[in-house]
């Protein structure tokens, strides 16, 4: 081989090695420890909340029975000396591995104190009697080595609690409503409960649905409609809800003026305050063609339900100027007669859509709503 051909060889071999480590990639293993990844995230109304952390034993890798010396032994009590990276003055990663990562979707509170929607890095002060929660807004250390006290969004203190044995650290959620949850670090026989509070959870459904009404909701009456309802039901943002009755009932092209859309309208007029003008919003819906006795006496039971019982009354009554003596209207008439606190009167009128009752449940209804009446009627009288 000549000598420039000899120096090819070596420069090639040489720019090789040199360029190995560019090619070099990352192989999927086994987790460290055999401390598994787990995940859990739950709904707290629109919220979610998830807890991403890896998942070590009670029992060691080598199987050794570590119960009875995890809390305040494997995981010491207070701050610790993790003996790398100069964290001489570290809390626990709350698992194994990698960060332990707290995601919240919406702003929320914690024990109380607000935390900022977003991923935080959770880290724990463990003590006998309570314990420290850190948010951190590092969430992508390697677990607490590089834990520094500056990036803490908060902090709040917890009262452990005995549980179940868990020989996996797990993270659940042991209560859920749609205002708040529990979330608690459950490993050997110890639980940590944290508590999730969410202010005006109506408030952040309405934020949404005002955002999906910029998109394809806004061509539909329905969607109009249901949250409308949402509104009207949770007697929570009226205003809203209001605005969007309008909307179902006479957006160009798109409302719809039905027994549905013309009831929800008028009731959250009234909500509103604005009582005559849902009371002609009733009086238009019960005059459309197709409406059946039924349905009028189902609204004047939801107005009965919802307290008002002068708008109640007055609904029995023009159901039975507009179908007289058709079921239910007698019965209706009936529960006229009792909301004026004509107890007798209520049960002769109950008595008279007897046969009329289509049946043998509503039969009984009629015949234990008579007698109610009737007893009702025998201590007014003793009066």
């Amino acid at each position: 081989m000549s000598r420039a051909s000899c120096l090819l060889v070596i420069f090639a071999a040489a720019t090789l090695a040199c360029a190995a480590p560019a090619f070099a990639i990352d192989v999927t293993l086994p987790p460290s420890g055999d401390n598994q990844f787990a995940s859990v995230t739950q709904g707290i109304g629109i919220v979610r909340a998830t807890v991403q952390y890896n998942s070590p034993d009670v029992h060691a890798p080598d199987g050794r029975d570590r119960k009875g010396h995890i809390w305040g032994e494997l995981v010491p009590y207070g701050l610790a000396d993790l003996a790398y990276n100069g964290c001489t003055q570290c809390p626990w990663r709350g698992g194994a591995n990698e960060n332990t990562v707290f995601t919240v979707s919406h702003d929320v509170k914690i024990e109380g104190q607000p935390l900022p929607a977003g991923s935080y890095g959770l880290h724990f002060i463990p003590g006998k009697d309570e314990w420290v929660v850190i948010f951190s807004k590092d969430a992508k250390a390697w677990g607490s080595y590089w834990y520094d006290p500056a990036k803490d969004q908060l902090r709040v203190t917890v009262k452990p609690a005995a549980s179940e044995y868990r020989e996996w650290l797990t993270y659940e959620f042991t209560d859920r409503e749609p205002d708040g949850a529990t979330v608690a670090l459950e490993w050997e026989n110890l639980r940590v409960p944290i508590r999730i509070s969410v202010d005006d959870w109506t408030g952040l459904y309405v934020a949404n649905l005002k955002d999906e009404f910029h998109n394809r909701a806004a061509f539909e009456w329905k969607a109009f409609l249901d949250a409308a309802d949402f509104c009207l039901q949770r007697k929570a943002h009226l205003d809203q809800g209001l605005l969007w009755a309008q909307e179902a009932v006479s957006r160009p092209g798109n409302g719809v003026a039905n027994f549905q859309t013309l009831t929800t309208l008028a009731q959250l007029q009234i909500a509103n305050g604005r009582t005559a003008e849902g009371g002609a919003t009733f009086d238009r819906a019960m005059a459309l063609p197709g409406v059946t006795p039924i349905d009028i006496h189902g609204l004047a039971r939801g107005m009965q339900a919802a307290g008002n019982n002068a708008e109640a009354k007055r609904m029995y009554l023009v159901n039975a100027k507009r179908f007289p003596n058709q079921w239910p209207v007698n019965f209706g008439l009936a529960r006229a007669a009792a909301i004026d606190g004509d107890f007798a009167k209520a049960a002769v009128l109950a008595r008279k859509a007897l046969p009329q009752a289509p049946d043998e449940p509503n039969r009984k209804n009629i015949e234990n709503v008579a007698a109610a009446w009737d007893k009702q009627a025998a201590e007014t009288a003793k009066k």
